[in-house]
């Protein structure tokens, strides 16, 4: 088999692996991350960390920038991914199209798991093609990549949501008609589960009959995420398995959206994310808590 044949069957599985996400998975290392071309790279993290240093070229979408800020948290659907209309114009104002290949990172898992949810909700708005860089910016510094500090102003496109995929969400309606029939994933920490109330929330407590995984279990020591049976050995020890329908829940639904996808990634296909989470039930005085 000679060097030329070797390079164009690389390419081929390369190409494959891109434009079947599904099946490759939503997560690429470094080194996949640098044989891309023409795809737009979103830097999920705060704007005062993205200016400190960002991958050269990436635009930068915190979470909040994709959701409805509106009222305080614990209002009635704060935090919650935007409107149709007004998602495809903050989708559109990254330079992101319906057609783009994206790749999202963060500081995962030493951040909140934005890059999750920024996926996530890329995914829900109809951008298939979104994948998330295993290990964040520091899997990308450690492997030799460059820093820039320049920021870029991508040119605007036109974007629709045509269709929603609201089958990874789930909404305060959805939890309560699940809650003694799905799986029901706290991925915040013991602390929290417990009922501290380390982000303002107005009560503290967990969902009734609700599991405790905190979302920095499907990564392994090194930061990457956990291969799909490792993962799922992970989720059988609490007592989930890949044909449960399982509803993911953390403060604000970002570090649950990570939950929710790594799940899916990994065959856990009714995973979804509660994204208004426990700042909205534990606003609503009517709904139980442990």
């Amino acid at each position: 088999m000679n060097k030329r044949f070797l390079t164009i069957l690389m390419a081929a599985f390369l190409c494959v692996s891109w434009i079947m996400p599904a099946q490759a998975g939503r997560w690429i290392d470094s080194g996949e991350l640098e044989t891309l071309e023409n795809v737009i790279i979103v830097d999920a993290r705060a704007q005062r960390d993205y200016l400190a240093g960002h991958i050269p070229g990436a635009v930068n979408a915190p979470w909040q920038s994709l959701s409805d800020m509106s009222g305080k948290p614990g209002d009635a659907n704060w935090g919650v991914v935007l409107s149709p209309e007004e998602l495809g114009e903050a989708i559109g104002k990254l330079g992101i199209s319906n057609e783009s290949r994206v790749v999202v990172y963060s500081a995962s898992p030493a951040g909140w798991g934005e890059d999750g949810r920024v996926a996530w909700t890329l995914i829900q708005a109809g951008v298939a093609d979104t994948v998330i860089l295993d290990g964040g910016i520091d899997a990308w510094t450690a492997s030799g990549g460059e820093l820039s500090t320049t920021p870029r102003m991508p040119e605007p496109t036109t974007f629709e949501v045509v269709q929603a995929d609201m089958s990874l969400t789930a909404d305060k309606q959805d939890v309560l008609s699940a809650i003694d029939g799905a799986k029901i994933i706290d991925a915040r920490t013991p602390e929290e589960f417990a009922g501290s109330q380390k982000l303002g929330e107005a009560r503290g407590g967990h969902l009734p009959g609700a599991v405790n995984i905190p979302w920095t279990e499907v990564f392994d020591e090194n930061g990457r995420l956990l291969d799909a049976d490792l993962l799922e050995a992970r989720m059988e020890q609490s007592g989930i398995g890949r044909d449960d329908e399982i509803i993911a829940y953390c403060t604000a639904g970002i570090r649950s959206a990570h939950m929710a996808l790594a799940l899916r990634d990994a065959g856990f296909s009714k995973a979804r994310n509660y994204d208004a989470s426990f700042h909205e039930w534990a606003g609503d005085p009517s709904l139980p808590l442990e």
